[in-house]
């Protein structure tokens, strides 16, 4: 999945989709959003935008709890 933005969407979650986003700067990251969701879970859940929403995004970058997730 292509996007232009980082996203993690509860309706996503055990689809094991690898998700490519591209910055504002043209920067290009892939994370298997599984993964990225499951080492963060607790976090996610707490987050007021999760609850709402059921999805977290970030447009500019990866955010750091998910740096070291990325695919190379």
């Amino acid at each position: 999945m292509k996007t232009k933005r980082f996203v993690i969407r509860k309706s996503l979650v055990g689809k094991n989709q690898v998700i490519e986003f591209t910055t504002k700067k043209g920067e290009v990251f892939k994370y298997n959003h599984d993964e990225v969701y499951k080492a963060n879970k607790a976090k996610l859940e707490a987050m007021p935008c999760f609850q709402k929403y059921k999805s977290y995004t970030a447009t500019n970058n990866v955010p750091s709890f998910a740096k070291d997730l990325l695919l190379k």
